[in-house]
């Protein structure tokens, strides 16, 4: 992964270039992430929905293809295991709860906006 100080900067560039707040990510907190993610058995798009940090996790809800609502769709993940699952996710979680991103054709397109529904607003 790249050295801590450097992922930083690069999530806050991220937060410039979409007008959002930029809010650090605990990669030593958990995220809730598709098993299909975890296994590397997934098709872009990626979804990502940032939340309240609560109870051990950052807040991050992240998945590819096809949501569910099942209870065990989501499964608990440290975020500093995306350097070996997916490091192409790491440059957005700096991005602040109530934000969203969707990532599609392996990363050549990008979009990130800002959802208070997320945080009950």
């Amino acid at each position: 992964m790249k050295a801590n100080n450097e992922l930083i900067e690069i999530q806050r560039e991220i937060c410039d270039k979409y007008g959002l707040n930029f809010e650090p990510c605990d990669l030593n907190l958990k995220i809730g992430i598709s098993l299909n993610i975890i296994e590397n058995k997934y098709e872009m798009p990626i979804y990502g929905s940032r939340l309240r940090t609560e109870n051990g996790t950052n807040g991050w809800y992240i998945y590819a293809g096809d949501y569910s609502e099942a209870d065990d769709f989501f499964k608990p993940l440290h975020a500093s295991h995306l350097e070996e699952i997916c490091p192409l996710l790491l440059p957005y979680l700096g991005l602040a709860p109530g934000s969203r991103f969707l990532i599609a054709e392996n990363g050549n397109y990008v979009d990130v906006w800002e959802d208070l529904s997320l945080l009950g607003m």
